[in-house]
């Protein structure tokens, strides 16, 4: 019985002239654009700068700017009212003010007062941008303390690069599951259920359990396929590939898309029309989303909301495909997040077989 309704599930979606598409063309758009864009990496940074030194070492410092691969100069302003204004019309994000006799307190080794203006609207471009900047002037008034800085050597352990790519691309895996298996079983309820077709089926002895399990089954291979697609993507474009054990990503996808193929099911239990269960769905995507630590630490979030981490099954993912993927953590590493993806996942798939109502009064 099992093995049928399984065969109709993957006709239907064979049938369909949309899903087909987006299940291959999907992952592969999300793999070949999405790691170049979802960059916290500031560059382009637009410098207005005021010289009222105009001496032999303010023009090196403006040259050095210029010189620079984050900044674009924007040019030389008169006056620092005048640089403001490009600020508040949106046309430079960082200003930067050489008092006068900025090179006599260089020569008598005294520190000039360089001022440093940075537009906070968007807070992570104005403090990164007001940052580098810093270190650049500081390089021209402390050339001893750059030379003691340059003594200090750093060893990144897992990203020696510091290529965002390889902390973006593991978190992508998570982005294509939740919306391939969360809105593709949702929307196949609900698509029955405005047709009319589910009725044929609850007027059989099929039990619950068996009509959930079909319903689940098409779209865990489905996840299976897009994790294959992810990886091969990321080793043919970027040359990234997983440092730890393969079969610990595939157990870590497995029990994500157990966890969001039965909480689209659940929501597709109590909606009755697509447009109802939709909205339903990205509510909480979104809020899974962004509380799970993919985009901003976790412990950098009011206590309020790191609470909610511990009952948020992208969390654990996140957490547990960056340490192997990236770290190459074995089991061990991940044994905590592993354990606590079962039990979410369980949990709703016993909800959803619980929720599923064969007759509608």
């Amino acid at each position: 019985m099992l093995k049928y309704l399984i065969q109709k599930e993957f006709l239907q979606i064979r049938r369909n002239a949309f899903l087909p598409r987006l299940i291959i063309i999907f992952p592969i758009m999300m793999m070949c654009v999405m790691p170049w864009v979802m960059t916290q990496e500031v560059k382009n940074v637009r410098v207005d700068v005021v010289d009222n030194d105009r001496s032999t070492l303010s023009r090196q410092l403006v040259q050095s700017i210029e010189a620079s691969n984050y900044f674009v100069f924007n040019g030389q302003k008169p006056t620092y009212n005048a640089a403001l204004k490009d600020i508040e019309k949106m046309d430079a994000d960082v200003v930067l003010v050489i008092p006068q006799n900025y090179s006599r307190d260089i020569t008598q080794r005294r520190s000039p007062r360089v001022l440093i203006a940075a537009n906070a609207v968007n807070g992570t471009k104005g403090s990164m941008g007001g940052t580098y900047l810093s270190q650049i002037v500081m390089a021209h008034v402390s050339p001893t303390v750059t030379a003691m800085q340059s003594k200090v050597s750093t060893l990144f352990l897992y990203n020696k690069n510091l290529n965002y790519k390889v902390f973006m691309i593991p978190a992508l895996f998570a982005i294509v599951m939740m919306l391939m298996c969360g809105f593709l079983p949702t929307l196949n309820i609900v698509g029955e259920k405005e047709t009319g077709t589910i009725e044929q089926i609850n007027v059989t002895p099929v039990p619950k359990w068996i009509f959930i399990l079909a319903k689940l089954v098409p779209y865990w291979l489905i996840a299976l396929f897009v994790i294959v697609v992810c990886l091969v993507l990321s080793w043919a474009i970027y040359g990234i590939t997983c440092q730890g054990p393969l079969w610990l990503v595939f157990a870590l996808a497995m029990l994500l898309a157990l966890f969001w193929s039965s909480f689209g099911l659940v929501i597709s239990n109590y909606s009755d029309t697509m447009q109802q269960a939709v909205f339903v769905m990205w509510f909480f995507v979104v809020c899974m989303l962004l509380l799970s630590g993919l985009f901003t630490p976790v412990r950098s979030m009011p206590y309020v909301a790191y609470l909610t981490t511990y009952i948020n099954p992208m969390h654990y993912f996140v957490d547990a495909i960056r340490t192997v993927f990236v770290r190459g953590g074995g089991f061990l590493s991940v044994a905590h997040q592993l354990l606590a993806l079962f039990i979410i996942a369980a949990t709703m798939g016993i909800l959803a077989v619980s929720s599923y109502r064969k007759n509608h009064s």
